[in-house]
């Protein structure tokens, strides 16, 4: 994965959430205890803190910083806050060498970072989405992509279930849903 799929999972969350921007972001976003409103900001906060680490690069641990949005932006200054952010993630990875590793759980390289950038939008958007009372499923293109690279184990199937199934979202026909779960972006 790469610059392109984060860049195509940000445009489908500003796509899908823009036109509801007037709703009340103040509801729960699906079963998460944030509302729609902490849940755009956490994209943002997670896009960034991405890009902070691959640009940083640092081998043993999260950098210490946070994006605070103010509590007065409104949803369409957040969504432009997680689009900044996505773009971004999606510069530092177009400028990041394929043998570049960066703490995540472990060394990660660019490709990890790209999966858990478009998962962290595709998974929260979905959750905005539930909580807005939008009808939408995220791209199967990149629901497999990521499952590829995250979620090596996953059980076969359509690859947007299995996403949702693989985050504790959705259930799959005789699987118990997870309420943890282990993305596997760190690389040997």
């Amino acid at each position: 994965m790469d610059s392109r799929d984060v860049d195509q999972a940000v445009a489908e969350m500003v796509r899908v959430l823009t036109p509801h921007e007037t709703a009340d972001w103040r509801r729960s976003a699906g079963t998460l205890d944030w509302s729609c409103w902490q849940t755009a900001a956490h994209i943002a906060h997670d896009l960034l803190a991405y890009a902070g680490q691959l640009a940083a690069r640092p081998n043993s641990a999260y950098l210490p910083f946070d994006l605070v949005v103010r509590d007065d932006a409104s949803p369409h200054d957040v969504l432009r806050i997680a689009a900044g952010a996505g773009r971004l993630l999606s510069t530092a990875l177009a400028a990041s060498d394929p043998s570049v590793r960066a703490w995540h759980w472990g060394p990660t390289d660019p490709s990890g970072f790209a999966a858990l950038g478009v998962n962290e939008t595709l998974m929260h958007t979905h959750d905005i989405t539930e909580g807005l009372g939008i009808r939408w499923r995220p791209p199967e293109s990149l629901c497999s992509a990521v499952l590829a690279r995250l979620f090596p184990h996953a059980p076969a199937g359509d690859p947007i279930q299995v996403l949702l199934w693989s985050t504790g979202r959705a259930d799959l026909p005789g699987r118990p849903r997870p309420t943890s779960w282990v993305m596997k972006a760190a690389v040997g």
